[in-house]
Parts: C-alpha cells; sequence; structure tokens
C-alpha cells in the first residue's frame, strides 16, 4: 500500500528493438523488467511500475510515462541518476516527479500520441534499420491525406485493431492523423484518447497501400466501416513506431510533453 507523498511519474524513453515489448513476459526480455529492477535497487525494496501504454515487441517509447510508490527519501536526482546507472543502453529514464497518490499513469491519462517513422528510398538504411521502416515504394501524399481525414472523429475501430486485442470497447476518438513527407522520409502523427492494440500500425497499413496506388482513397473509410479486420491491410512494421506522449489533466503538474523534432 502506497504512502502519502510516496507516488513518483517518471519518463522513460527506449529503444524498443532490443525487446519483447514494455509488459513484463516470463522468459523474455521487456522494458517493464529492466525498469522495475533499476528502481528497485535505488529504493532498496521491491518495486512494480505502472505505464501509460504497453507497447509491443520492437515498437520504441520517447515519451513513455510511468508511476511508482516508494516510501524511501531521495531526492529527485538520486532518483534519477541512481536509476540510470542500473539501466541497460538503449533504455534512460528521462525525468522523475512527485505526483499526488491519485495519480495513475495509465487510467489518468485523457489522450496519447504515436509517430510512425518511414525512410522512403530506394535503398534500406543501415544505422537506422531497428528504429524506422523502410519502403522503396513512390506514395503519393495528397492521397494518403485525404484518406487518413476520413478516420477522423469518434468511431469503432473493430478493422484496425489486433484480432487478439482485449479491450473492452473498440471505440476510440482519434483527433489527429496528420501524414507528412520530406526529402525521402514520410511520417505519420496520430493523437487519441486512446488506441487499441496495434491500431496505428494498422491505420499505417492502410494509409501506405492508398498512397502506392494499390487501393482507393475511399478505401481507409470502407475498411473502417466494415468493422472487421480481415477487411484490413497489411500490419506495418513496429521498427517505425514511436509512444511520444501520454497526455494528463493539467491539474497534474510535473509530467513533462516529449516535442520530438520535425520529423522523428
Amino acid at each position: 500500500m502506497s504512502l502519502a507523498g510516496s507516488r513518483y511519474a517518471a519518463g522513460v524513453e527506449y529503444d524498443g528493438s532490443q525487446f519483447h515489448g514494455w509488459q513484463y513476459q516470463c522468459g523474455q526480455s521487456s522494458v517493464q523488467e529492466v525498469v522495475e529492477s533499476a528502481l528497485s535497487y535505488v529504493a532498496d525494496h521491491s518495486v512494480r511500475v505502472i505505464a501509460a501504454g504497453r507497447t509491443d515487441a520492437g515498437v520504441h517509447g520517447i515519451g513513455q510515462v510511468i508511476h511508482f510508490d516508494s516510501a524511501q527519501s531521495r531526492p529527485l536526482r538520486g532518483w534519477l541518476r541512481g536509476t540510470n546507472t542500473r539501466l541497460p543502453t538503449g533504455v534512460t529514464l528521462s525525468w522523475v516527479h512527485p505526483v499526488d497518490v491519485k495519480f495513475h499513469a495509465r487510467y489518468s491519462a485523457i489522450a496519447r500520441s504515436y509517430r510512425y517513422v518511414l525512410c522512403n528510398r530506394t535503398v534500406p538504411p543501415t544505422y537506422l534499420s531497428r528504429l524506422v521502416t523502410w519502403d522503396h515504394r513512390t506514395f503519393n501524399l495528397t492521397r494518403m491525406q485525404s484518406a487518413a481525414r476520413t478516420l477522423l472523429g469518434r468511431h469503432d475501430f473493430s478493422a484496425y485493431r489486433a484480432a487478439s486485442c482485449q479491450a473492452h470497447s473498440p471505440v476510440r476518438e482519434l483527433r489527429r492523423l496528420d501524414v507528412q513527407q520530406l526529402d525521402g522520409w514520410i511520417w505519420f502523427d496520430l493523437l487519441a484518447d486512446g488506441f487499441l492494440q496495434r491500431m496505428v500500425r494498422n491505420i499505417v497499413g492502410v494509409l501506405l497501400a492508398i498512397g502506392a496506388g494499390e487501393k482507393e482513397v475511399d478505401w481507409a473509410e470502407s475498411v473502417l466501416q466494415s468493422r472487421d479486420r480481415t477487411r484490413g491491410g497489411i500490419t506495418a512494421p513496429a521498427a517505425g513506431l514511436y509512444l511520444v506522449n501520454a497526455i494528463y489533466p493539467d491539474t497534474y503538474t510535473g509530467i513533462r510533453r516529449m516535442n520530438p523534432c520535425r520529423f522523428w
């Protein structure tokens, strides 16, 4: 049981290519496992964390938010530096802030944002191969933007979620879906009140098929209205997906929002 004043929120950045997802899995490496291990060392007792989003294997995070409880008295700098010295390369605690005991990293969030990054050139990237998705096809930006607009709003996204998704309701409000292109890069920015399992990657897969001219612009809306996952396209690879931000009411001060650069 947590004590008053002993709950902390923290930001986590990670290279998801090294892990089998965020959530702890027996016998598999997970981001949650290494973060809990590092925090437990600093706290000198077992620490369990709750995350804003449970990303799949290979998906990255630059703005993951967690909360944890500890009765140990540590300066914030001690939590931050001490934990980072125990984390493996590719995982970083970016900030720590005390929060009210009522704060919950998952359930207090009112929105989340993701970015999908595509390297679009004739040859695959080298040092970025695990951090972006590569596709050599020629894409029409206007077609993808037009299709994206048909998905905005509150809808049943059954056709865009994984068959294994266990969410009680498939209804989500997609508030932003921007598609931009610059110098061999295409990126997709999405903001919603919540996301279903593989929802972003399935949306990107459909938009890419439309952009490549393999499907008509109205296909994205047709898939949506079908509420049938088998009507959708190929799921885009995990490597290009980033959890950018978990967004909370202004009453929770100290929760930082990440500002990714122009296309990253």
